[in-house]
């Protein structure tokens, strides 16, 4: 029973009012929820209540489809407001079966920004005439393209959308033939283009200097241009000094440029017992490259990987920060001499003293003295990446992490022979409390050596200023580099253990002498990646350093290497070590890619393992990690162009009881999909053959388009809890 009312009196009333978020008003209560980017959270609040579900519809700008494009007739009207949509996930993927368009135009009138997979013309013809103020669209493609006259196939979508002004190809198979022609065909909307990615992997041979000069004469507005050329010279057409003399001329207004040789895009892995220097030199002279940085002066961002040798860079880098003060991100692919490292002076790459990421691969001469340059003149560095430099220590890379250790956060090391597990995670140390992406190789380097070998006594005041400390120790660590008693020092027993960073978030433990060493606690870390050979195994990252990552939440696994090469393992044949990824309590997503681990499909020799034994290796304990998503890249046999799911690694990936999303980039059989029914909350599967070249009729006993149909809606028709 309620209480009696208030009295006549200034009393305070018995009966409280409770404020909530509801009683905002709709304009404010919309404006937070709009502020909202994460899908879950959204779909979370839309949830709520009937007005929280109309007011997250009508604030949706951005969606992705993941259902079965046969169901596209129970599509809803309630996302109005989305400007950009993605319908390269439709399943089956890949396939070309088309709804009727009118239904996604009516459904999303205000569309300004498309993804979609185009495998045939007729996907093109029938979708892109529904929304002619289209200004954005990538398209997708991993089959063959279809037998068109070149340019052909791009006709209906430059037709069709006047206000057109950047077009995504990094995903999508054609000709290099076919994109000149199409631009020629169009002039009015060529000039109207401001991004254009032609940064494409499958593309055999990359763009010829005919064809980079046709493309920018057609597109003088460019912004932004990604372009994957033939640098080879034995090629005819090579991409020479005169093609990237037409990209300044032609395009003075770029602020991206990448210019990337076709080879560098596959991803493969070089040699690490290679000296670094290519069989033969760049035909890009210096002088070309200074005149090719006067014409771009607004030039933010720039990729050069040539794959060729470009020596004695340095003057050419440095003309780059003078006429190109707006530089903020680097990568340089096959330059020497990027800097001289002579009487402590700042030269080359050092002297690009605004640049914020910074990516060197495969720099013959830099040496640990070269990443001391750099790091004193590039001092805003917020990511940096090494690849394929065999001169550089651990002590070059923990002397560049200490300089840089308000503002580095993001380190990639790979392919450097000094450089394994341990030593790149003894090198980051500094930074342990500030790092939040790490990627290392996992070659699983001596750590007893490490204890005895490159440590420098360096007795700290507890009170000592920050500043003098890392000052003091770049001073030791350049005398130290360059000392006669370099090996004599190192085997000397030190008293500090790497304690240069005091204000690492971890505890230091002192013993009352200005001695310390720090728990190796890696509290901002939250994404790591990994490259291993195949065969070996992952159990020795617990060893290295890495065994405190509170926050970690996303891991990738790169496995590379030929099966065929190993015969049967023993008694650790199904032991690859993800089990020991438990240590990671806050682990959610993985990508565990060994689309590079080739070996045999069915027909393996005695003695050798075929390629569902591997997955068993590689997947067995996957089901002890608590995972939300993970992308799994079967291995191949390149010989029948096959990447598909085996019955052991069905078997496996359905112990994942947490998973909520998977994707698996191949094909399956229909029954051995059925084993993922038992995964309780699992919401999002596809299967993609993202690969080049996509089968183009998959096989009888494969996952088809029925098939595909069936497993849908056995999944949908579970009960889920949210």
């Amino acid at each position: 029973m309620a209480g009696p009312g208030p009295g006549p009196g200034p009393g305070p009333s018995s009966a409280t009012t409770t404020t909530t978020i509801n009683d905002l008003p709709d304009v404010i209560l919309s404006n937070i929820i709009a502020a909202v980017s994460d899908t879950r959270s959204r779909n979370a609040a839309a949830l709520v209540c009937v007005k929280w579900l109309v007011l997250e519809r009508a604030t949706r700008t951005s969606l992705t489809l993941r259902g079965n494009v046969r169901n596209l007739f129970s599509l809803p009207n309630c996302f109005r407001s989305v400007t950009l949509l993605d319908l390269s996930l439709l399943s089956p993927w890949g396939h070309s079966l088309l709804p009727d368009p009118y239904l996604l135009s009516t459904s999303f009138p205000n569309l300004t920004s498309l993804t979609l997979y185009s495998r045939n013309p007729n996907t093109l013809q029938l979708l892109v005439p529904q929304w002619p103020q289209l200004n954005h669209i990538k398209l997708v493609r991993w089959h063959q393209r279809p037998q068109l006259p070149p340019g052909d196939e791009f006709a209906p979508l430059f037709q069709h959308c006047s206000a057109l002004c950047s077009l995504d190809l990094s995903s999508f198979y054609c000709w290099t033939d076919d994109i000149a022609p199409a631009l020629q065909s169009f002039p009015n909307l060529a000039s109207n283009l401001t991004k254009l990615d032609l940064l494409n992997p499958s593309f055999a041979e990359g763009f010829k200097s005919v064809e980079i000069r046709a493309i920018t004469e057609a597109c003088p507005n460019l912004n932004e241009l990604k372009i994957a050329c033939m640098f080879d010279s034995r090629y005819i057409g090579f991409v020479n000094d005169e093609a990237l003399l037409s990209i300044a001329a032609n395009c003075p207004k770029l602020c991206l440029l990448h210019l990337v040789d076709s080879s560098a895009l596959l991803n493969a892995r070089g040699d690490p017992n290679d000296e670094g220097f290519a069989q033969e030199d760049s035909v890009i002279s210096v002088a070309t490259l200074v005149e090719l940085f006067s014409g771009l002066p607004l030039l933010e961002e720039l990729t050069l990987d040539v794959c060729k040798n470009v020596k004695n860079s340095g003057p050419a880098l440095e003309m780059l920060n003078l006429k190109c003060p707006k530089l903020r991100s680097l990568k340089l692919g096959q330059f020497h001499g990027l800097c001289t490292t002579i009487d402590s002076r700042l030269d080359g790459i050092a002297l690009c003293q605004g640049i914020e990421a910074l990516s060197i691969k495969n720099s013959a001469d830099l040496t640990d003295m070269g990443l001391i340059a750099i790091a004193r003149g590039c001092s805003r560095l917020a990511k940096f990446e090494v690849e394929g430099c065999k001169k550089i220590t651990m002590r070059g890379m923990r002397t560049l992490a200490c300089l840089l250790r308000r503002t580095l956060v993001d380190v990639k090391i790979s392919c450097c022979n000094n450089l394994g597990a341990a030593s790149s995670i003894k090198a980051l140390e500094p930074i342990q409390d500030r790092i939040q992406r790490i990627h290392i190789d996992c070659v699983w380097d001596s750590v007893e050596q490490l204890e005895n070998f490159g440590r420098v006594e360096y007795n700290f005041d507890l009170n000592e200023p920050e500043e003098e400390r890392n000052s003091k120790q770049t001073v030791e660590s350049a005398n130290f580099f360059q000392s006669r008693d370099y090996e004599e020092i190192c085997k000397r027993k030190k008293k500090c253990k790497y304690a240069d960073d005091l204000s690492c978030s971890s505890r230091i433990q002192s013993n009352g002498n200005g001695h310390g060493y720090c728990h190796k606690t890696w509290d901002s870390l939250r994404y790591l990646s990994l490259w291993i050979a195949v065969g070996e195994l992952l159990t020795p990252l617990q060893t290295i350093g890495l065994e405190n990552c509170p926050n970690l939440e996303e891991i990738r696994i790169r496995v590379e290497g030929d099966c065929r090469e190993w015969s049967r393992p023993s008694e650790r044949a199904f032991a690859f070590g993800l089990s020991s990824l438990t240590c990671f309590p806050r682990l959610s997503k993985m990508h565990l890619d060994c689309g590079d681990t080739i070996g045999y499909a069915h027909t393996a020799p005695f003695g050798q393992m075929d390629l569902s034994l591997w997955e068993r290796f590689y997947l067995f304990g996957i089901g002890n990690l608590n995972l939300n998503e993970l992308d799994y890249w079967p291995p191949q046999d390149r010989d029948v162009n096959q990447r598909s799911l085996s019955l052991p690694a069905a078997g496996l990936l359905a112990e994942c009881a947490t998973l909520r999303k998977l994707f698996i980039h191949g094909t399956a059989h229909e029954h051995f999909m059925n084993f993922l029914l038992r995964i309780p909350n699992l919401r999002d599967v596809q299967l993609r053959e993202d690969y080049y070249p996509a089968p183009e009729n998959d096989m009888s006993t494969e996952m088809r388009v029925d098939s595909c149909s069936r497993f849908e809606e056995s999944l949908n028709r579970r009960q889920i809890s949210d």
